[in-house]
């Protein structure tokens, strides 16, 4: 019988052990993972810590997954991946023996030495752990100060925002996520952090974190010399694929772990998925790191069909992702940079209040549409992703643009001004 292992229980390990289970019943499938028991969903810890929700409503499945599908777990740490061996070495001592092998061990906070960045009172928002940490540092903070912009960074800050901290965010940028947003959609969530009462230093990186007499944080000096009294510092700089696992195999690593388009590494018998996963690419195109949910469930999904004997070409499909900055929502579909590409035109329309915003990009000579940025207003999915794949004409979209919203029945409609605007814009 021929015994899968999988190191990691996050989406794109469960989702992978929960396919090859269904396409080969009869094979052992063995997870590995010391964080948790159960699969839960990641983006939802900042809602246990607000009080939204409890651990055991962020978790997808009932606690009798493992019996029902047969998965064996073993509850500890990873030590050493042994290649040669097709084995690996668990923390708590004694190995486990693999016919095949899945490394889905995701990603890890960005830390960039630092002086004083692993004190007490430090931080990363990432998986359980740092969920509890944060949770105890908190009883005795009043002022916390998150080290980067993005996603992750303004998550933190909600967060304790919501336990009435004064927060301080430090951000390289000359605004919010602008090497991510265009200007305009970064200066309205600049504007709202803002208005949220948050104290946004701009252009503005951490030097050093100090400890006090108890050795916990006491304050951090800035890249200007300002000093910042505080009890908490979250380390929110982006995240990496967490290869450290591997790092001394035989196993290829670059930013992450080196695998083909069937998410195969250098070994026959090795995979690897989800936010640990690099794609190689061919000729002078970046190689493939995707570290959002859905593309590590596809990879699961993938992988686990690879694993099962098919001939499998990984298609991450069109790009999309969804998140929130306090109370505003944002949406994208297509790949829209920060700057517009060549060939490309930008359209853009904002709410008088500030609160509402959508950018459409299309081709120059072609009018074709590629894709949409939405803020403040909720568009279906399978509408806009439709649009970029039959590759439909600017002015179709902007003839159906009301067939793609499903923003509630009390919520007000814009798409009359959109449309209007953009019209102009085209004219």
């Amino acid at each position: 019988m021929t015994h899968v292992v999988i190191i990691g229980n996050g989406i794109a390990g469960i989702t992978a052990a929960r396919t090859l289970r269904q396409l080969e019943p009869d094979t052992s499938i063995t997870v590995v993972s010391g964080e948790s028991t159960h699969h839960y969903s990641r983006p939802a810890l900042m809602y246990i810590y607000m009080g939204h929700m409890r651990y055991q409503d962020t978790k997808p499945y009932e606690d009798d997954l493992w019996r029902r599908e047969r998965i064996d777990l073993v509850r500890d740490w990873v030590t050493e991946v042994k290649p040669d061996e097709s084995a690996i070495t668990l923390h708590r001592g004694g190995h486990v023996t693999y016919d095949k092998l899945l490394i889905a061990t995701g990603s890890k906070s960005n830390k960039f030495g630092w002086p004083g960045q692993d004190l007490p009172g430090v931080h990363g928002m990432w998986d359980l752990m740092d969920l509890n940490a944060i949770y105890e540092t908190s009883k005795r903070t009043r002022h916390a100060v998150v080290v980067g912009g993005g996603l992750i960074g303004i998550e933190l800050g909600e967060m304790l925002h919501s336990r009435n901290m004064h927060v301080t965010f430090l951000v390289r940028e000359s605004s919010y996520w602008n090497n991510v947003l265009p200007p305009e959609e970064s200066a309205m969530v600049t504007r709202l952090i803002h208005e949220e009462g948050f104290d946004l230093q701009l252009e503005t990186e951490l030097k050093e974190i100090i400890a006090g007499p108890d050795g916990n944080v006491a304050k951090i000096i800035t890249n200007h010399g300002d000093e910042i009294e505080c009890e908490l510092v979250g380390l929110t700089a982006g995240v990496s694929p967490n290869i450290d696992l591997v790092k001394d195999s035989t196993i290829d690593t670059g930013r992450g772990i080196l695998v083909d388009w069937s998410l195969r590494t250098n070994h026959t018998n090795i995979y690897a998925a989800g936010d640990c996963a690099e794609i190689v690419t061919d000729g002078d195109a970046r190689n493939v790191i995707q570290q959002v949910w859905y593309t590590g469930k596809m990879q699961g999904e993938a992988v686990a069909r690879a694993m099962a004997g098919e001939d499998v070409h990984y298609d991450p499909g069109i790009w999309y992702n969804s998140a929130k900055f306090l109370d505003l929502e944002y949406q994208t579909y297509g790949m829209i940079m920060p700057n517009p590409r060549d060939g490309e035109r930008w359209m853009w329309w904002e709410h008088p209040n500030g609160k509402h915003g959508m950018r459409i990009v299309y081709r120059d000579d072609t009018k074709t549409f590629i894709g949409t940025n939405v803020m403040g207003i909720r568009y279906r999915h399978e509408v806009c992703e439709s649009w970029i794949r039959d590759e439909r004409n600017v002015d179709y979209v902007l003839d159906h643009l009301h067939e793609a919203n499903f923003d509630t029945e009390f919520f007000r409609r814009h798409e009359r001004d959109i449309v209007q605007s953009f019209r102009s814009q085209l004219a």
